[in-house]
């Protein structure tokens, strides 16, 4: 895993105004945080690293690779700053993450043979429920 505190270093943050709740304090104080992270740019990450962030979180990233991220939840700057970080940190920790490459398995034959016999009882049942043939 990549050095968060350099992570955070190179991250940048924006106070804008809040909607929501507060009155008329929402108005005149900016307590909204915008996150951006450019990974390009990121010393932290490696090339490869860099790759993976890009393919994985190609659906969150702008046209210039980079990350944004918000957060307004809390009335105060200071906990909205908190919570994006730790969203952030999240976020790069999964994207950074190597999924197990599958193993192709045999079906065993007993799961085969218990379906097969499903099926066939689920067949007479149905069977069972037609009007008999009268010759």
């Amino acid at each position: 895993m990549t050095d968060e505190a350099q992570l955070i270093s190179e991250v940048s943050f924006k106070a804008i105004r809040s909607s929501g709740a507060g009155g008329q304090h929402v108005n005149k104080v900016a307590t909204k945080i915008e996150l951006s992270f450019n990974i390009l740019d990121s010393l932290a990450l490696n090339e490869e690293e860099k790759k993976r962030l890009i393919t994985k979180l190609k659906p969150r990233l702008t046209k210039n690779q980079v990350l944004l991220l918000q957060c307004g939840e809390s009335r105060s700057q200071h906990k909205n700053k908190a919570l994006v970080v730790s969203r952030f940190l999240h976020i790069i920790q999964a994207g950074l993450k190597q999924s197990k490459p599958r193993k192709a398995t045999k079906i065993p034959k007993s799961a085969i043979k218990k379906r097969l016999k499903s099926k066939r009882v689920v067949s007479e049942r149905k069977a069972n429920r037609r009007k008999p043939k009268i010759e």
